[in-house]
């Protein structure tokens, strides 16, 4: 080959692969060569893209300021709603304080594990969804556009829950509060109270026909709600606005959306402790039942979880951590993440049974109060001798203790006829034990308890001024799962897409907002993100341990971690979690064929919730669902299989970030075994050296006649080409 005068020539074994290191030390003018060269694009190919990209400026993938802002934004998607109302009312419901015990092992066996290795793998190949496992295998390319489904199903009725706390909160600058009595009705003759909120209670009233002004089915639509119309243009206004920037916008909001419900956490359970009863309630709670922990069911539901806390699978956490330096040690990030959301779990346990131990005090109070006063008229007419009474029992001030005494000694003396005198029994334990979770605990029971709080519009502000944020955090998590990877792969502008991607979801939304939304809420909440993201996760656990390569991977991770992680990680990733998982999914795929599908219907008449079965046209939505969510996986695979798409379409090609320049590649779409711990962040690639070098293929890999893993330049291996004219190049 004649040789270049520009250029020294190194010889190399072509087996050897040159590092970057060698590459820039043998930078010289030749580079200049490089860039006019047609290997990877020609002189009038670079000006399109930069007239395309507007970028004279240098064009880097975004970065977070500081290490404190990604861990609050990885904390804020973690840490949401689910905290608050579904793991006080699990732990509850599976054993007390028992429960904690299958949630830490659990944890620890898929929680951790899983979270790290979606850290890892965004931060390495620095893409969002779509684009890391496109890069790991084409073929299970699907896995990132099932994430972008199922993270916009969860957006679009995620937000009506965040509409309905603003609608609260709105509400709560007013005293009293207006759920605090039930409305009086007037009429010609005499004022009398509202019959359904004299049935139910004043906040169950308040929730059903005020908030929601709910239908009595799912097929009766009833129209749109438009308060609640408003409320949720203002919840997506509020996300558009924050996620238009991307982390440069989302990112600062972080700092109060993340920190503000732990100031409010606090305070509540400071103040929660003052409440009489607040003890008993925590008593309650954490009064292990061992017995229960035992039971396959528990552990299922501490598995759901352990899986829904941390976000796997929604795509949030990777397009988070792709933001991320290549050096970070996102190990610390994993497990710090993950007991930050364990313990806000037990935090806010704490407040919502201190709070709800004071509200079973009052509560029993009030059944005290009431049934004493049977008493002593069953005592006046004679039904009760005066004998059956104890002595020291003072019916005008009496206590729960005493009362549950004399209720003992009636039911023994009139065992018979005891049903027929309608006394009750009048214990905390029944109160506490009446589980609430969801919309139930957040908007029934926790307003109720607030209505009896010294200074309740404060505390009721502060309470949905929490929500709020609780639900923000996730959303800019959700939301970021879906605008990173579309960026990342079809090049289109982030402001627009985000823009067009909130306007899209509110006007789908709308059908949160009729009389009939809560029912579609719960349809949502029970079929469009369970199984799919189940499947979506055992998935990525293959693609990394089998498709890529275990080993491969923890190589990976020792040159970006520099050291190697513990052993521990390599056995769950290859054997224990994708064991559990498969049994998770089984085991949810039996719940749900075993329990009718249905949803609980609000009946005006009787103030009441019934069962209602889903009719024929919401068991097809349901099914589509789920059907819709999954479908990218196997649409994907058989396109790369049966090789529909074009390799050299230039509406294919990925883009590198090189140095201020943006680079076009087409993609690889049959894969490669390149190893990515001999990749570099794009800040770091350097133009390769021309006048020696072209992109080799590597043994055992598929043909490749372009740089391998094209958006960020990861893993270019290097070669010296002997025999090639120096024409050809």
């Amino acid at each position: 080959m004649p040789k270049n005068s520009k250029v020294v020539k190194r010889e190399l074994d072509d087996e050897v692969i040159e590092s970057v290191k060698d590459l820039l030390s043998n930078e010289d003018s030749s580079d200049d060569a490089f860039k006019k060269s047609e290997l990877m694009v020609d002189d009038q190919e670079e000006k399109d893209v930069d007239v395309e990209e507007g970028s004279d400026v240098e064009d880097e993938r975004p970065a977070w300021n500081s290490k404190l802002q990604y861990i609050l934004a990885q904390v804020g998607f973690s840490v949401g709603l689910g905290n608050v109302w579904r793991f006080p009312y699990l732990c509850q419901k599976n054993g007390g304080g028992a429960y904690l015990v299958p949630y830490l092992i659990l944890l620890l066996i898929i929680g951790i594990p899983l979270f790290f290795l979606e850290l890892a793998v965004g931060q390495r190949i620095r893409r969002g969804s779509i684009g890391v496992w496109n890069y790991i295998s084409p073929k299970l390319g699907g896995i990132g556009f099932a994430s972008c489904v199922v993270c916009f199903f969860v957006a679009l009725y995620y937000n009506v829950i965040i509409g309905w706390s603003l609608f609260y909160f709105s509400q709560s600058f007013q005293h009293p509060l207006p759920w605090d009595q039930c409305p009086l009705v007037k009429n010609t003759s005499h004022t009398f109270v509202e019959p359904e909120c004299e049935k139910s209670s004043a906040t169950t009233y308040y929730w059903y026909r005020e908030a929601l002004n709910i239908s009595s089915s799912l097929s009766e639509s009833g129209g749109l709600n438009w308060k609640m119309t408003i409320c949720l243009l203002a919840a997506w206004v509020m996300v558009c606005l924050a996620m238009i920037k991307g982390i440069q916008s989302s990112g600062k909001i972080m700092y109060f959306s993340s920190l503000f419900p732990y100031v409010v956490l606090l305070c509540f359970l400071i103040r929660g402790l003052l409440l009489n009863g607040s003890v008993d309630g925590i008593r309650h709670m954490f009064t292990p039942k061992l017995e229960i922990m035992l039971e396959p069911k528990v552990w299922r539901e501490a598995a759901t979880q352990v899986f829904f806390a941390l976000g796997l699978g929604f795509g949030g956490v990777i397009a988070f951590s792709s933001y991320n330096k290549r050096d970070n040690n996102c190990h610390f990030d994993a497990v710090l993440v993950s007991f930050i959301n364990f313990f806000t779990s037990v935090l806010a346990t704490l407040v919502v049974f201190a709070v709800l131990g004071f509200k079973a005090n009052i509560i029993n109070e009030k059944c005290v109060i009431q049934n004493s006063e049977k008493i002593l008229k069953l005592l006046k007419i004679g039904n009760l001798s005066q004998d059956m009474i104890p002595h020291h029992i003072n019916f005008s001030s009496i206590t729960a203790e005493d009362y549950n005494l004399v209720y003992d000694i009636i039911q023994k003396v009139k065992e018979e006829e005891f049903d027929s005198l309608g006394l009750k029994s009048c214990k905390i334990e029944d109160e506490l034990n009446k589980a609430v979770q969801g919309t139930g605990l957040a908007f029934i029971a926790f307003t109720e308890a607030m209505t009896h709080f010294p200074a309740s519009p404060f505390w009721s502000v502060m309470f949905f001024l929490m929500l709020v944020n609780l639900g923000l955090g996730s959303m800019f998590g959700t939301i970021e799962g879906i605008i990173t990877p579309i960026v990342d792969t079809f090049k289109v502008r982030k402001e627009i897409l985000t823009v067009i991607c909130c306007l899209v979801a509110f006007f789908i939304g709308l059908i949160f907002v009729q009389r009939s939304g809560n029912y579609f809420v719960t349809m949502f909440d029970d079929y469009s993100a369970t199984l799919p993201l189940l499947i979506v996760v055992i998935l990525e656990n293959i693609a990394v341990t089998q498709i890529y390569g275990i080993d491969k991977f923890m190589e990976d991770l020792k040159d970006m971690l520099g050291f190697s992680p513990s052993q521990y990680y390599y056995y769950m990733w290859k054997y224990v979690s994708p064991l559990v998982l498969l049994c998770l999914l089984v085991a949810s795929i039996v719940q749900m064929g075993l329990s009718p599908p249905g949803y609980n219907a609000w009946i005006e008449d009787t103030a009441t919730e019934e069962f209602h079965s889903y009719p024929t046209w919401g068991m097809i939505v349901c099914i589509s669902l789920m059907v819709l969510a999954i479908l990218p996986v196997p649409i994907v695979f058989m396109v790369r299989c049966c090789n529909l798409i074009d390799d050299s379409s230039g509406s294919l090609a990925s883009v590198s970030y090189k140095r201020g320049r943006i680079i076009k590649e087409p993609v690889n779409l049959e894969g490669d075994n390149t190893s990515l711990i001999h990749g570099k962040s794009p800040s770091e690639v350097p133009s390769p050296n021309f006048g020696k070098n072209i992109y080799r293929k590597q043994t055992g890999s598929p043909t490749l006649d372009t740089a391998p893993n094209g958006r960020y330049g990861i893993g270019y291996l290097m070669a010296d080409m002997p025999d090639m004219p120096e024409s050809d190049l």
